[in-house]
């Protein structure tokens, strides 16, 4: 009678090339996680992204309404709320557009409007963390 001789062979010593194998696994696993999260985090800035219309000094609150409600039927560019705390600063109320959503044919119909007012400066991108 024959002996059952097992089919299993003997562990081999794990060499370097398998060992720096490992490690580049790992350390693309972990760069891939903090791109994705890098990505996830930058979408979410892009979506709180707001235009500020710069008006001119000396430029009257009924102006800045005036330019506000004018230019508020574009698409994806969302009028933020007139401050309501009635502090100084309200008088340098700029008017603000949330445009996180907005395409770029939609920046383009804000300017457009925005460009018919002799008071209007510019406007300034604003994101979170104070990139502009």
């Amino acid at each position: 009678m024959l002996a059952a001789v097992s089919a299993k062979h003997p562990p081999r010593p794990v060499g370097r090339r398998a060992r720096v194998q490992a490690v580049t696994a790992v350390t693309l696993a972990g760069l891939i996680g903090a791109a994705a999260s890098g990505c996830a985090s930058f979408d979410k800035a892009l979506g709180q992204q707001e235009e500020v219309v710069i008006f001119q000094s000396n430029t009257p609150n009924s102006v800045r309404l005036q330019v506000r409600s004018a230019c508020s039927h574009v698409p994806s560019a969302v009028l933020e709320p007139l401050p309501t705390d009635h502090k100084v600063s309200d008088e340098l109320y700029n008017v603000r557009y949330q445009v996180g959503s907005a395409s770029t044919a939609d920046l383009a119909r804000l300017q457009q409007c925005l460009s018919r007012f002799r008071s209007v400066v510019g406007l300034e991108t604003n994101t979170p963390g104070g990139g502009s």
